[in-house]
């Protein structure tokens, strides 16, 4: 009787660029060997807007909204990041009153980043409740951004020096209400997922990334400290009003998706409550620094033709002297929702970055792909991708 041999054909499969849960025009190269996957192959660039080229023929002044169309689920916090990097640079002391907005804007902004974050990763694996749920709550933060900044995605708010305007009583109101209200909010999506015996086989002991791996690839944000390692650019090196506000750091210690999930989970609640310690202890004073970079608007402005408005930056002579003196290239960074941003730029004295680089967490997390998926059936791609939160806006800055 002749034997039946099984074999195994390997293919070769395109996942994305478009594809719902790539999170972007991310493409995968995937060679399979039946369900399971034997070689991952990630492919950016499909999206890429030269973000840091352009900044390099605008003053710094004009470089400021381009850093909302990176991330732009969180371009607050991109504002923030490109702000202190330049006062950094010139040595601007930014007002009490302005970093406690800033502070406060910036954790709106990471709790809106993980609504959208809980929402699309839960749609993935197959809970769609929660997504429903989590925009319902993000309308309401968006809304407040709207009250105060004019924009509900890419806002532009902070300025180098400060913020473009100060907040009123009614908006803080609000958003003490939200700070009220919202761990309710969080309970109720727990309580949709946190014990679904599908959420936890999808994402229990899956995309492991151990402490050391973590490291060696250079994560950050809740995808390092799903890991365990204790990392946070909020306390190794605070910034705004960091050091002014108690919080927590929430640590994982599998390093798997379910652990990823329960850090962000956590950093909700303490969002929330930096949040509250903002409104609660928000000082009186300027918003703005006296020497803060601004745009000069013609003399006249009767005769005010569009096309004739020239932005210029300016400040004191004697302290762009002392600048050039002493400084030529600066680094700065902040803890972004999907972990450290940080902008390096170099100044050759004149009112526009010579070199200004980016270092994009979505960036660096894209790298690890490889690792999280190859291995692991063809199912485990997308809770693998939403588990790190990538936005390839971002990514290919």
């Amino acid at each position: 009787m002749q034997k039946l041999v099984k074999k195994i054909k390997e293919l070769t499969v395109n996942m994305g660029p478009q594809h719902p849960a790539t999170h972007g025009v991310l493409r995968l190269v995937l060679e399979l060997e039946g369900e399971v996957i034997k070689k991952c192959i990630p492919y950016i660039g499909y999206l890429h807007r030269g973000v840091e080229k352009l900044s390099e023929d605008l003053t710094y002044v004009q470089s400021l909204p381009l850093t909302d169309r990176m991330d732009y689920l969180s371009s607050m916090v991109n504002n923030v990041g490109f702000c202190i990097a330049v006062e950094k640079l010139i040595g601007i002391q930014v007002p009490e009153r302005a970093k406690f907005i800033r502070t406060m804007m910036a954790e709106m902004a990471r709790i809106c980043s993980h609504l959208v974050w809980i929402a699309t990763h839960a749609l993935d694996i197959g809970a769609m409740t929660v997504f429903l749920y989590a925009m319902r709550d993000r309308e309401y933060l968006l809304e407040l951004f709207e009250m105060v900044t004019g924009a509900r995605l890419t806002v532009s708010y902070p300025r180098v020096g400060g913020v473009r305007c100060d907040v009123n009583n009614e908006f803080l109101d609000k958003l003490y209400k939200f700070t009220d209200e919202f761990p309710k909010k969080v309970e109720e999506y727990e309580t949709l997922i946190d014990r679904n015996r599908v959420w936890l086989k999808r994402t229990k002991g899956v995309g492991v990334i151990t402490a050391k791996d973590a490291i060696n690839w250079g994560l950050t944000g809740p995808t390092l400290r799903g890991s365990g390692v204790y990392y946070d650019v909020r306390k190794f090196f605070p910034y705004d009003a960091y050091d002014k506000v108690d919080f927590e750091v929430p640590l994982g210690k599998n390093g798997d998706i379910y652990d990823r999930y329960k850090c962000r989970m956590l950093e909700f609640r303490q969002s929330n409550r930096i949040i509250r310690q903002c409104i609660e202890k928000l000082p009186e004073g300027p918003i703005l620094a006296e020497n803060a970079l601004r745009i000069r608007m013609p003399e006249s402005p009767l005769k005010i033709d569009k096309r004739d408005i020239v932005f210029e930056i300016y400040t004191e002579d004697k302290q762009i002297q002392e600048f050039i003196q002493k400084f030529t290239e600066v680094y700065a960074s902040v803890e972004a929702p999907r972990g450290e941003l940080g902008y390096y730029i170099v100044c050759d004295s004149s009112s526009k970055p010579y070199r200004m680089r980016v270092r994009a967490p979505s960036f660096v997390h894209a790298g690890v792909l490889p690792k999280l998926c190859e291995g692991s059936l063809v199912a485990d791609v997308i809770a693998n991708i939403g588990s790190i939160d990538i936005v390839l806006g971002e990514c290919d800055r």
